[in-house]
């Protein structure tokens, strides 16, 4: 086998080499080999199995032993499973190193081509933003000045969400932004926005999911709820601003007949975004968005909760899948609800299937009977739920665990009971009077039920000092560990 095998190690790498080989072993005629070949390339296993015993026979008559002759073929048949011919082999290699070479030295441009490519699916746009994430790729959602069609990297190296990934806005309508960017420049704010496009091209309904996915966030003096507020009319900002549009649109192209078309300037009075409207909650914000984009882009419902799922819970949703390594085990488990589907079994008991999402992916979580009926007022789509309980051995499958639920929570109501204590480690040799004082105002702006301590490091002394704040009692929030992170000289601990 030297032979063929050497410049491979002594390892079959390609379906020529089992050719080779099974003519020079067992006789194979050159017809049988390429039958071979097929049944491997195809995963024809009853055609494997077929040509077995002729191979065994053949390699006996030629003299080698049946037991290093069946060591040969099981090693063929899984093989099997990935066998290419050398020049696909090759041709794989080849694009396999060009497309590391690119992830490597150009990450950004990397995956914004692969996301790209993948447009239409969320799940699998999911994952490649978690790989961004863990590359430490910025993704950012869409904007109206920066966007492309596809995902498209910025100035900065960062990655530019789409516009023709948002729901409701057409290709033409996207085509239009990016060729009137082209032409004249990116836009000052919303009404040059509305005065300058093509509200043919880009219609109402385009600009409502333009605003909702939040495309029109750079432009700093409205908010995303001041498009949807209405007026004593009943209209909304946005019917007002496309009425502005057209009119604009119209008067302008009158004048540009005139006599005097290039020096007369089109007056209209721009419509001042109304100053009284309902303010979204970070969570409504996030599912318009989600709604629109199909996932979190400009952040999660889960932030504010991060804290508790980094340090009380120990089951990750995406555990649920295999939980045989928690089993007998008690755990924890928090994140949002994102869809619900319930029934009645054949025997009329009454069950409920949900996901649950996290940041480490989504797992389902299965009720069944009693169970289900207890606990159903707390399942629906929305909801951050924490959830205690402990994987038992399920007696009805063999080699399976299954989560008994003992108790359920709604996150909000027990986040500030969970978190009990923060211990802020401070190297004061390396911060100055500015971080501290940002330090202090981020602990007294969340007035809130946890302790606070410090912990006073000393690198000459090679000791440290604890020290409880008595005064001062907080509420854990994303911004306060955020800047903590931040800060090379800080760190944080929960309930030590």
């Amino acid at each position: 086998m030297e032979k063929y095998l050497k410049d491979t190690y002594g390892i079959t790498v390609y379906q020529e080499q089992v050719m080779l080989l099974s003519r020079q072993i067992a006789n194979f005629t050159r017809g049988e080999s390429d039958a071979l070949r097929k049944a491997m390339g195809k995963k024809l296993i009853e055609k494997l199995n077929h040509m077995y015993p002729k191979f065994i026979k053949g390699g006996t008559a030629n003299g080698h032993d049946p037991k290093v002759l069946e060591k040969i073929w099981e090693d063929w048949r899984a093989f099997a499973s990935y066998a290419f011919n050398k020049s696909h082999a090759t041709c794989y290699s080849w694009v396999a190193y060009q497309t590391a070479y690119l992830k490597a030295n150009y990450p950004s441009q990397y995956m914004a081509a692969v996301m790209s490519r993948s447009l239409a699916d969320i799940k699998t746009i999911t994952k490649l933003l978690d790989e961004c994430k863990a590359m430490d790729v910025k993704t950012l959602g869409p904007d109206i000045n920066e966007s492309m069609l596809k995902f498209s990297v910025n100035r900065t190296g960062d990655i530019r969400f789409g516009l023709g990934a948002i729901k409701g806005v057409g290709e033409s309508a996207v085509m239009a932004i990016i060729e009137e960017r082209k032409q004249r420049g990116p836009f000052k704010d919303i009404y040059d926005f509305i005065e300058r496009i093509n509200l043919s091209a880009c219609n109402k309904k385009n600009i409502e999911n333009l605003a909702l996915a939040g495309a029109f966030d750079s432009f700093e003096t409205i908010r995303r709820e001041q498009f949807f507020a209405t007026n004593e009319k009943g209209e909304t900002y946005i019917d007002v601003l496309v009425k502005y549009g057209y009119t604009f649109q119209t008067d302008q192209a009158s004048a540009q007949n005139t006599l005097f078309g290039d020096i007369i300037e089109v007056e209209i009075a721009k419509p001042e975004p109304p100053q009284e409207y309902e303010v979204w909650s970070d969570l409504q914000r996030l599912n318009k968005e989600c709604e629109l984009i199909g996932i979190y882009i400009s952040g999660h419902p889960l932030d504010e909760y991060q804290v508790v799922l980094d340090n009380i819970c120990n089951l990750p949703a995406i555990g649920l899948e295999d939980l045989n390594e928690y089993v007998n085990q008690d755990v924890k488990m928090g994140g949002i609800i994102t869809s619900v589907r319930e029934g009645n079994s054949k025997t009329g008991k009454p069950y409920g299937i949900a996901r649950i999402e996290d940041f480490s992916g989504s797992g389902e979580l299965a009720l069944f009977g009693q169970d289900w009926a207890t606990w159903r007022g707390y399942i629906n789509a929305g909801t951050i739920l924490l959830i205690s309980g402990r994987v038992e051995p399920n007696r009805r499958r063999e080699n399976t665990c299954s989560l008994q639920i003992g108790k359920i929570d709604f996150m909000a109501d027990v986040k500030e009971d969970l978190i009990k204590r923060i211990t802020i480690q401070l190297e004061m040799d390396k911060l100055n009077d500015e971080d501290l004082n940002s330090l202090n105002s981020q602990l007294f702006e969340n007035p809130g039920t946890t302790e606070v301590y410090l912990k006073i490091l000393d690198h000459e002394e090679q000791g440290y000092v604890l020290l409880q704040s008595k005064n001062c009692r907080i509420s854990v929030k994303k911004s306060l560990l955020d800047y903590i992170d931040s800060n090379y000289a800080m760190e944080y601990r929960i309930n030590s």
